[in-house]
């Protein structure tokens, strides 16, 4: 089993309201993109509202909206995200989103059975785009592996002092 899972944020601002006409087509894809997310190969779990999306969720600003979901690996993720039907729905963003200046997006390591906050979610994002991707914070195009355990070496190994001494 794996000890780790990677989580991500997503967000985006809105060109018009949600409720909008301009919006209307995005707002009916919904469903059906989150229920292909929820049965995808290493899905974990997503937020959502009793509405079954977060839409609703105006953490970062009544214009913006976010995705955070956690996935049983980076793979998992991408393959969802760029080869399955979701593309259709990325192709058609700028009908529906502004294009923003700062990074949108992180990925982060998260240990297997934790969900993150978007308070978690938030100084993630923060972090990447004050620092650019480390292990911390990164994206597709710069990914990390998980951090692993240090190794514990046995204080009685060469009677537990220095060989060169």
């Amino acid at each position: 089993m794996t000890q780790y899972h990677i989580a991500q944020l997503n967000v985006a601002k809105l060109e018009a309201p949600i409720d909008s006409p301009q919006l209307a087509d995005f707002v009916a894809n919904l469903d059906r993109i989150n229920a292909l997310a929820d049965d995808s190969p290493g899905f974990v779990w997503r937020l959502q509202t009793e509405d079954g999306d977060a839409t609703g969720i105006d953490y970062f600003g009544s214009d913006q909206i976010v995705n955070l979901s956690v996935w049983e690996s980076v793979e998992a993720l991408h393959d969802y995200v760029y080869r399955s039907v979701h593309v259709e729905i990325m192709r058609r963003k700028k009908e529906w989103f502004h294009k923003l200046a700062e990074s949108h997006m992180v990925l982060w390591w998260v240990p297997a059975g934790h969900i993150p906050s978007l308070e978690e979610a938030s100084e993630k994002l923060q972090r990447l785009r004050k620092s650019g991707p480390t292990n911390d914070a990164f994206t597709f195009k710069k990914t990390f592996p998980p951090a692993t355990e240090a190794v514990e070496i046995s204080s009685n190994t060469l009677g537990g002092e220095c060989p060169a001494t």
